[in-house]
Parts: structure tokens; C-alpha cells; sequence
């Protein structure tokens, strides 16, 4: 009884009210208790999805069910992509929106051909290098607020080219779903809750900064002086009115029409210089993915610059030289020949990577002997202090959201879009109720750089969707969102895969690495990188002998626990023989992968 009776008592004390000092030295849950154990696979991954007939992998799981509603309606892959992302846009509107831009991969089971489609947006064409000068009145960087990084938003034209091309129901049947989200309200997820809170403050700091109008915005998602909470249900209706006119009139009305008008009418009451005319003339491009093998019959497939994705392919070009599996995976050899391959990419990134209708793209870049060439410039010892560009032969020359779906017939959308840093540049014209992206901030404003801002030009861009082939068949989609983190994350995932034989849950739930610094594209050609050897970041999972390791061999370490600056992953994979379905989303988002 004695022993009973002082259990009752520890139990009362551990659930009584604790003083403020108790509570700050009470220990995490995670130094309280950590995971549980798994029949099969890993410990620290949940199982992946498996299903036959469709399949959506997104950041938010009413987006899926949005996806597959749409499946089940009657819709394709395209179809549940778009009403996928425009659920994103109002559901996630700290990753994406149609104030931004969107590429995507397409896989066509009746062609047997992957389409790319560049959904990105252009400078103003009336405002030159010497013009934003000006207006930038000596600042040697474009702001990340305001209405000078603003370029046209991409989204809406590229969701009608996909669907011109590919799509079976109605624009208005795809949008539908969101419109009544928006109206009717949905409840905020605790990750999406965490970033609204981080913009708000971000964006409070930024206007003592650079002051800029973000009245509007601050009545869309801040009307009560803060950010709203997880399972606080919030509404947007006014974007709920621009969705419903852009279903019922189709893509003019965003570019060439009423809604036209209020958009550059207030960009120009904003200092901005852009027109009608500029929004009635753009385009999305459809454009050619290139692939590059890696081993055993896996090939990454990337879409070409204006963004970084053949950052990847030169990566795998390069690992291609050494076999990282004779090494565990969390082990410093492992890490430091990927880190430097990282390196490696990102010096010629920030060298050649621009819009190719003014910079011509250095195909050989791309070939396996370039990449021969660079993996014999990794010391496989110790970090090289800094990395210059390599020398091809020129002829002539954060935030965001990925989703992923598969339907029944094998169609297969890579698809990711982004408003870039935070929400967006803050700015929100009258009654739309989405914010303009920011991107126009990666233009350099050195004019002998190929990716110097000039006008009607689209800037670096760091979205990228990717796609693997296995034996020359389509095989998975794949995305993993988050500025620099991107080619980077792509390859670990594959890395992961292909080496060390994780499923497609455990490959995106696997610690990561994220290397930041070393040059950038918006630095000037001349002189040395502001950071040349650049900061690794890790995640806890990562062993602490092999962060002593990666310090002893010169590498700058640093441990980072909230899992953010790691991107957010999604991937469906699909048999060839069978077609069942596998997916697999991000822990370190509220996504869900889901299937029927």
C-alpha cells in the first residue's frame, strides 16, 4: 500500500502546475523519450503509401485529398496537380501563390516523352540596368521587399499551357475546390502556423529596413495584429473572387484584362515599372529536360537554366567517379565527397547559370568527362578552401512548395512553385488576396554577369522539379523544396536510394546535410566569393564523430535541430510492370502522401 500511495503522490507532483523556472529545466520529449520501434524498415520513417489507381504527394493533406477528389472526378494527373497547387496557394501561402512562378516536369504515357515547362516570369521590358540603379540610389543589391524584386507571376499562364496540353476537366472544376476552401475557411497546420508567425515578425523587421506597403497584406493574413494558429480556421475570400474569375474566364483574365488593371495600377503607384503590356505578353516555354545516369540504370532528370537544376546532374556527374556505398551513410567520407560535389556545381552555378535567351547554357557542363575533371579536384582528405568555375568551352556563352501526382494511366506531374523568400516581396494589390513573389532579388547587377538584370529578363531561379528514370523506363517523381537546398536535396535523396537502399519514406526522412555559401549568381564575375569555403549544416541525426571528423578535414560545421533549412520532400514512384503506386512526403512539413 505504502509503495502504491507514493507512486499516487510522484504522479500528482509530476502533474501539479510547475513554476516558470520548472518548466524551463524540464526536459524536451525528445530527452524524455525517443521513437518507438517498427516491424519493418527503419525506426525513424514511417511507412510509405502504396496504392494502384492515383496517387498525390503534397505539403498539406487537404491538398491531397483535393488531388485525388480530383482523380476520382474524372481529372488527370494535370488536372489534380493544378487544383493541388491552387489549394497550396491559399492553404501554404508562406511557400507558394500565384503572385509566383512554377516549373514542372510531365511524364505522357501515351508518348512515352517527358515535357518540361518553364512557368517562370520576366523583368519589366521598359526599365533598364541604369534605370534600377537609380532607384536603388547605390545599394549593391536588389531589396528583398518593395516593388523593385517583383517579376511578372508565371503560375496562372503556366497552369493554362499544362492544361491546354494535357488537362481533361474544366479550369473552373480545378479551381473549385480552393474557391470554397477560401470562402468557407479551413483550419491553419501547426508547421504553415510556425512560418506565418516567422513572416510576420520577418516582415515587421524588413520595413524598418526598407519601408513598403503592407497594409493589404496585413488585412489578408495578419487582420488582428498576429499570425493565425494552428486549427484557427482562416478564410481568404477575396483570393476565393480572383480564382472563380480566372476559372470562369481563363488566363487573360490575369493577364489581359480587369484584374490586369488593378495589379499594374497599384505596382505602378508602388515605383514599379511595369505595364499591361508586360503581363499581356508573357509566356510559359516549354522546354527539354536533360537527364545524366548515375548507376545502376538510375538517371536524374532536370529542367534547364534559368533554374538550377542541371546543378544536380553536374553533381551526379561527378559522384558517378567514386563509390560513395563502401562508406555508411552517415559516415565523413560520405558526406565530404558529396559536399564538395555540391561545391563543385554551385561554383559553375554561379558562373554560367541564367536566362538562356541572353546567356547560351555551356552543354559541357553536363558531360561525364567534365565531371571527371572536377572530381579530380575533390582532396579526398580535406575540404578545398575554395573552388573556382571551371572552363568549358563557350560558344557564344527557404520557400516554397513541391507536390507530386500519379494517376492510373501513368501520367506523372513533377511539379514546384514559389512566391521565393518568405511569402513573397509583401506586396498585395487591392482585393486580389495573393502576394507578388520576390524573385527579381537573385538578378546580379554586375552587367558583364549572364545573369545581370536587363529588361524583359528572367531571373536566376532556384525551383526545381526532378524526375528519375530506372533502365530507361519513367520510374519516380521527385522534389525537395528550399532555395540552395534543392539540388543538393535531390541528390541525397538518390544517393540514398541507389546506395544505401532506403525506401522512398526513408530516403526523404534520413538525416540531411544542407552546405550554404561558397559563390553565388549574384555576385560580380571578378574577385574572390564573400564566404568561398560556405557553412555545412547538419541535422542531429548526423553522428557526432562525424561532425568531429568533417571539422578536423576543414569543413565549417554547424548543427541545426528544427529541420527547416532541409527542405521539404515529396516522391511517387511507379512500377512499370505493375503500375502500383509508392509515395512518400516530408516529416519536417504537414504533408501527406495518399493514394487509391
Amino acid at each position: 500500500m505504502r509503495t502504491i500511495l507514493a507512486g499516487v503522490a510522484a504522479l500528482a507532483l509530476t502533474t501539479s502546475p510547475a513554476t516558470a523556472r520548472e518548466a524551463e529545466e524540464r526536459p524536451t520529449v525528445e530527452e524524455q523519450i525517443s521513437g518507438g520501434g517498427r516491424p519493418v524498415g527503419a525506426n525513424w520513417a514511417r511507412s510509405p503509401v502504396i496504392a494502384q489507381h492515383g496517387m498525390a504527394a503534397t505539403a498539406h493533406p487537404l491538398a491531397t485529398q483535393i488531388a485525388l477528389d480530383i482523380l476520382k472526378a474524372g481529372g488527370n494527373a494535370v488536372d489534380a496537380a493544378i487544383a493541388a497547387n491552387a489549394a497550396l496557394g491559399l492553404m501554404e501561402p508562406t511557400g507558394n501563390g500565384i503572385g509566383g512562378d512554377l516549373y514542372a516536369i510531365i511524364y505522357d504515357p501515351k508518348t512515352g516523352k517527358l515535357h518540361g515547362i518553364n512557368g517562370s516570369g520576366r523583368s519589366p521590358k521598359g526599365q533598364t540596368l541604369g534605370q534600377l540603379l537609380e532607384k536603388l540610389d547605390g545599394a549593391d543589391a536588389l531589396p528583398p521587399v518593395g516593388p523593385l524584386p517583383v517579376t511578372i507571376p508565371g503560375t496562372v499562364d503556366a497552369w493554362f499551357a499544362m492544361h491546354e496540353k494535357f488537362g481533361k476537366l474544366s479550369m473552373a472544376d480545378n479551381l473549385a475546390p480552393t474557391v470554397r476552401y477560401a470562402r468557407e475557411g479551413h483550419p491553419i497546420a501547426p508547421v504553415i502556423g510556425m512560418y506565418l508567425d516567422r513572416a510576420l515578425r520577418a516582415y515587421s523587421a524588413r520595413q524598418e529596413v526598407h519601408p513598403f506597403e503592407f497594409d493589404n497584406a496585413r488585412k489578408v493574413w495578419f487582420a488582428d495584429g498576429a499570425a493565425p494558429e494552428a486549427g484557427e480556421l482562416f478564410k481568404n475570400p477575396d483570393l476565393a473572387t480572383t480564382l472563380e474569375t480566372i476559372g470562369r474566364e481563363g488566363r487573360d483574365a490575369f493577364y489581359d484584362g480587369a484584374l490586369t488593371e488593378v495589379m499594374v495600377g497599384y505596382l505602378q503607384e508602388q515605383g514599379s515599372a511595369f505595364t499591361r503590356e508586360d503581363f499581356a505578353s508573357h509566356t510559359s516555354d516549354w522546354v527539354e529536360p536533360a537527364c545524366a545516369e548515375y548507376k545502376d540504370g538510375y538517371e536524374l532528370c532536370e529542367l534547364p537554366p534559368n533554374g538550377q537544376g542541371f546543378a544536380a546532374l553536374q553533381m551526379v556527374n561527378i559522384l558517378k567517379n567514386v563509390d560513395l556505398s563502401q562508406w555508411e551513410r552517415g559516415s565523413p567520407e560520405a558526406l565530404h565527397y558529396m559536399v564538395e560535389a555540391k561545391r563543385l556545381a554551385y561554383a559553375d552555378v554561379a558562373r554560367f547559370y541564367a536566362d538562356t535567351d541572353f546567356a547560351p547554357f555551356p552543354e559541357e557542363l553536363l558531360s561525364e568527362e567534365y565531371g571527371r575533371q572536377r572530381f579530380a579536384l575533390i582532396d579526398p582528405a580535406r575540404a578545398t578552401p575554395e573552388f573556382e568555375p571551371g572552363e568549358p568551352k563557350l560558344e557564344g556563352e527557404g520557400d516554397t512548395t513541391y507536390l507530386t501526382v500519379v494517376d492510373g494511366d501513368g501520367l506523372m506531374v513533377s511539379l514546384i512553385q514559389s512566391n521565393y523568400r518568405g511569402m513573397g516581396g509583401g506586396l498585395v494589390a487591392p482585393g486580389t488576396g495573393f502576394m507578388f513573389q520576390d524573385r527579381g532579388e537573385l538578378f546580379s547587377l554586375d552587367p558583364a554577369h549572364p545573369n545581370a538584370y536587363e529588361p524583359g529578363k528572367r531571373p536566376f531561379h532556384t525551383i526545381i522539379p526532378a524526375f528519375v528514370k530506372k533502365d530507361g523506363k519513367p520510374y519516380m517523381t521527385l522534389g525537395l523544396m528550399g532555395g540552395g537546398m534543392q539540388p543538393q536535396g535531390h541528390v541525397q535523396i538518390l544517393v540514398n536510394i541507389v546506395d544505401y537502399g532506403m525506401n522512398l519514406q526513408e530516403a526523404g526522412d534520413a538525416a540531411r546535410f544542407n552546405h550554404d555559401g561558397g559563390r553565388q549568381p549574384t555576385e560580380p564575375l571578378t574577385g574572390s566569393s564573400a564566404d568561398p569555403l560556405g557553412t555545412l549544416h547538419v541535422e542531429p541525426g548526423i553522428p557526432a564523430e562525424t561532425i568531429a571528423a568533417l571539422r578536423a578535414m576543414g569543413h565549417k560545421v554547424k548543427v541545426v535541430d528544427n529541420g527547416i533549412m532541409f527542405g521539404g520532400y515529396q516522391a511517387i514512384a511507379r512500377d512499370p510492370e505493375t503500375g502500383v503506386l509508392t509515395g512518400a512526403t516530408e516529416m519536417r512539413k504537414d504533408g501527406q502522401a495518399s493514394g487509391y
